[in-house]
């Protein structure tokens, strides 16, 4: 029997490239559809997430999370969890990869993967909305593709914008989210709001907007308006549509049609825009994805 891999967080990283994982995107979506099946407990605003996938060739895992966004007050990570990679062949266990490094890596390349197809190609200006883990993420993703982008970061809490911008060279720090906002070729939020931080009336043609944070029935970022205004697309239907308030409470109350909801990533010939079109991607996230993401981490790994 063979002794599955241990990939660690800094030696696993060390081998991956973001427009790698971008390819290996790609190519998953290429095979038979996954079959996913998620499960949520709650306690409070605590959660525990159990997502596994199955694709036909590439093989299955087996992600548990769990986020307890009071960790942050005793200085402990919000988000933590166990990923487990199984051969297609024999089911057996191939590999255990450090949960945070696939959360990084599937999150952020889940994002640019859309953003690569949705955003304007001289997008130059990017906002984070929001100062955690998963913004400092998105600038070194962002930053493969985007390569000349300027990245600004806005937080509900000053304090936490400013330390990020003391870790990452040239980032700047915005006072007024409106006026980011209306500055902004491609907008990222990642924020853990249950009300929108984000006006449809503060957009402008030719903007493109990356939805991370929500990811209950109860989590909005951005408001009925913004949605109205924009060509929708998401990663996966199956893991948003009914899952996460992004859209499964606008869908609820009639502010939009399932028929706004374009494409998911399954159907890339559907990810077009025009120069003047907004478009906003929702990323879900989805156990699919952490199954390719794991993949790529343990053939990189493999050499």
């Amino acid at each position: 029997m063979t002794t599955p891999a241990v990939i660690p967080f800094e030696d696993g990283e060390a081998r991956l490239d973001w427009l790698g994982l971008c390819d290996a995107f790609e190519a998953g979506h290429r095979l038979p559809k996954a079959e996913i099946a998620d499960k949520f407990l709650y306690r409070g605003d605590d959660t525990l997430l159990n997502r596994s996938a199955w694709i036909d060739g590439l093989g299955l895992a087996v992600k548990a999370a769990t986020i307890f966004p009071g960790n942050g007050a005793s200085g402990l990570p919000a988000i933590n969890g166990a990923v487990n990679l199984f051969s297609d062949a024999t089911g057996q266990l191939e590999a255990v990869v450090d949960f945070h490094l696939v959360t990084k890596w599937k999150t952020a390349g889940d994002s640019l993967y859309g953003a690569r197809r949705l955003a304007r190609p001289d997008s130059r200006k990017i906002l984070l909305v929001g100062a955690g883990t998963v913004a400092r993420s998105m600038v070194e993703a962002y930053g493969a593709a985007f390569p000349n982008a300027e990245f600004t970061v806005w937080n509900r809490s000053p304090e936490g914008a400013a330390r990020m911008a003391e870790d990452i060279p040239g980032l700047n720090v915005a006072a007024d989210l409106e006026a980011a906002v209306g500055e902004a070729d491609i907008i990222l939020t990642a924020t853990m709001a249950k009300e929108p931080v984000i006006r449809g009336e503060w957009l402008r043609p030719g903007q493109h907007l990356d939805l991370i944070g929500a990811f209950r029935p109860d989590m909005r970022e951005v408001d009925d308006t913004a949605l109205q205004k924009a060509r929708i697309f998401v990663d996966s239907f199956e893991t948003t549509l009914d899952h996460i308030g992004e859209l499964k409470i606008p869908l609820a109350s009639g502010a939009i049609r399932r028929e706004d909801v374009i494409a998911d990533y399954y159907s890339p010939e559907a990810f077009t825009r025009g120069d003047d079109d907004i478009t906003i991607l929702k990323n879900g996230g989805g156990a699919h994805l952490d199954l390719m993401c794991a993949r790529y981490i343990h053939q990189a790994w493999a050499g």
